[in-house]
């Protein structure tokens, strides 16, 4: 099975390199392709990416948003697996195997590592990250209730999709509402989508979380606008 790493990354030199080694290390257990989406960074992101040998450099100009940088990774995924990366350090790319074992016995074909059904690792949320919590929490139960499904964390960066399925579900989110996006066209589609437990390491604002509240805003419209539309 090959695999296709996609980071969206905006302003994120600081953790980039990282996370790429991170990620390259894992590639022990797979085949598999980094792609890293730059979403206009106005800092050094791009070029210290694209020196770690191995790696894919994509560059939207001007920026257009995660949903976007994700979809234009997409068009060049050669994997038969996506796996959608953070380009900071909340999400550690030691779950890939736990993420990807139930697609590769057929399981599933889509996954997502939910942080709130037992982080195995490292701190929770924290009481700093709490609006994030309570916000992530509705939006989880605002889908289950949507779409017949028992979902605990839709808002989680680590998202794993048979490449087939994802490609057809016509996405069109530019920002954050990616999330809420693909969630409920999977599942409007009938495919489940099976929750494993991962860690977390949360940053704040001040250490340069992107997500703020009209972002909640857009994604409650997102989830409703689909499931009537």
């Amino acid at each position: 099975m090959t695999v296709t790493v996609l980071i969206p990354a905006r302003n994120e030199q600081n953790t980039i390199v990282e996370v790429l080694h991170r990620v390259l290390c894992e590639f022990e257990f797979f085949t598999g392709e980094i792609i890293v989406i730059d979403d206009g960074s106005s800092d050094a992101t791009a070029e210290l990416a694209a020196s770690v040998t191995g790696v894919k450099v994509l560059r939207l100009h001007p920026g257009r948003g995660k949903g976007a940088a994700l979809r234009a990774g997409l068009a060049q995924a050669r994997g038969e697996v996506i796996i959608v990366q953070d380009a900071d350090l909340e999400y550690d790319p030691t779950e890939y195997p736990a993420l990807l074992k139930p697609i590769q016995e057929g399981k599933a074909s889509v996954v997502y590592g939910s942080r709130l059904l037992g982080a195995r690792t490292g701190r929770s949320f924290g009481i700093s990250n709490w609006r994030f919590y309570l916000g992530g929490r509705f939006l989880s139960w605002l889908t289950s209730w949507l779409y017949g499904a028992r979902m605990t964390d839709t808002a989680t960066g680590y998202k794993v999709f048979l490449t087939s399925v994802l490609r057809e579900l016509a996405l069109t989110a530019e920002g954050f509402d990616f999330c809420p996006e693909v969630t409920a066209k999977v599942l409007k589609k009938g495919i489940p989508i099976l929750e494993i437990p991962i860690s977390y390491l949360p940053r704040s604002i001040a250490e340069g979380k992107k997500i703020r509240w009209r972002d909640g805003l857009i994604a409650v419209w997102t989830l409703v606008r689909i499931r009537w539309s």
